[in-house]
């Protein structure tokens, strides 16, 4: 069974409240084990278009990346991330271990 992971990339439009977000998303990480591998950073574009931020999150297989995902805590906050930033969001398998 090989790790999945969230791949996100966000423009956040209101720096101010966007924590608010991540407060919120807080109880399905933990929830979930979802552990951080990117979170923000410097970066290069070097072909295509890119946000301001990136995050890769680990979970330790697929089904737990989509329940973390499905969970009532994480909806909850994606729909107030939803106010304050728009962001491109895949869930991709890893390589096997």
């Amino acid at each position: 069974m090989s790790k999945a992971y969230w791949i996100v990339r966000v423009s956040v439009h209101d720096e101010r409240r966007y924590p608010e977000y991540l407060a919120a998303a807080g109880p399905a990480f933990q929830k979930f084990g979802a552990r951080f591998i990117v979170r923000g950073g410097a970066f290069e574009t070097m072909e295509g278009n890119a946000r301001e931020r990136n995050v890769v999150v680990e979970f330790k297989d697929r089904s737990t990346a989509f329940a973390c995902y499905q969970s009532p805590e994480y909806q909850s906050a994606r729909t107030i991330r939803q106010r304050y930033a728009d962001a491109d969001f895949i869930i991709i398998d890893g390589g096997a271990d």
